[in-house]
This record gives C-alpha cells, structure tokens and sequence, in this order.
C-alpha cells in the first residue's frame, strides 16, 4: 500500500515544490503591482533562483546515484550542468 521513496527523491521534490511556490508568488507579486518595471525586477529575482534549484536537485540527485556510477560520470554531469550555466547567462 504505502511505498518508500528515496531520501534524494523526497529532497529533489521538495525542492521543486519550493521553486514552484516562489514561481506561482513572482507571478501573484506581478499582477499586484501592475507596473512593467516592478515586474521585470521580480522577474530578474526569478533568475537567480533557477540554476540555484538546478544545482541543487541535481546534486541532490548525484548523491543518490554515487554508489551506482563512477566519478567520472558525475564530472561530466556537472560539467554539462556548468555549460547550461554558462549558455543562459546574460551579458
């Protein structure tokens, strides 16, 4: 009846709940203040959450998996982690 979920799995998920509640306030705090440069400083906050939740859950996820693949498997997880990093950053 009642199944057991991983600790990574529990800890990945809590934090994308966490991450969805901060996405559904941003979006709450926008249509409140009804001003488009209010809005894009919310929004901008938003950005600097994303790839802090990415890494987190991802590394969450490694955790997990460490017993079952080797480290150089994990280096190049967190190496194309770093290249989604580097591709979005705006300058």
């Amino acid at each position: 009846m009642f199944q057991y979920l991983e600790k990574a799995i529990m800890g990945m998920a809590f934090l994308r709940v966490i991450s969805g509640s901060l996405e559904i306030f941003a979006a709450i705090l926008i249509l409140k203040y009804n001003d488009v440069e209010k809005a894009l400083v919310v929004n901008s906050s938003l950005a600097l959450i994303g790839p802090i939740i990415l890494i987190a859950t991802t590394t969450i996820g490694l955790f997990g998996l460490a017993e079952k693949i080797s480290l150089k498997k994990i280096a190049w997880i967190f190496g194309g982690v770093a290249c989604i990093l580097y591709g979005v950053k705006s300058n």
